[in-house]
């Protein structure tokens, strides 16, 4: 059975979210701005989807960058990925940053993120005085190679 998302328009230029193509794996999220807005060259802004939604049980939202957006103009979600929790049915807003060197024109209805449903294992806590040991270790950032 495909699991449900139930969404809710909370403006009236909030756009429903799709799928781009049939193989997508991310629900394209759109601008529900009225006018454009302008991002500056390392400027942070959230923008508004006008979308609240109901997650399946057991299931996260993870809001991504658009990858057009990322290489072709350095605009990518902050926070990536943003998490959307289960029982979260506040406003989807998404945190964008210009990473580029020229301003970006955000316009009303853009596709500016796009949201990735996936299941979730939550797990028990357990403290324990020793950890099992790996080949790896301790060894951190840039420990298993290039």
């Amino acid at each position: 059975m495909i699991p449900e998302l139930r969404f809710k328009l909370l403006s009236p230029h909030a756009r429903e979210p799709s799928y781009a193509t049939k193989g997508a794996a991310g629900l394209d999220l759109g601008a529900a701005i009225s006018e454009p807005v302008t991002l500056a060259p390392g400027e942070r802004t959230t923008i508004s989807t006008g979308l609240a939604v109901a997650l399946p049980p057991c299931h996260e939202g993870q809001v991504r960058p658009r990858s057009g957006l990322a290489i072709k103009h350095g605009v990518t979600v902050v926070n990536a990925p943003g998490t959307i929790d289960e029982d979260y049915r506040g406003e989807i807003r998404v945190a964008l940053i210009n990473l580029g060197k020229d301003p970006y024109v955000i316009a009303p209805g853009e596709r500016i993120a796009q949201l990735v449903v996936t299941p979730v294992v939550r797990v028990r806590t357990v403290c324990v005085p020793t950890l099992d040991e790996t080949p790896r270790g301790v060894d951190g950032f840039g420990s298993t190679g290039r």
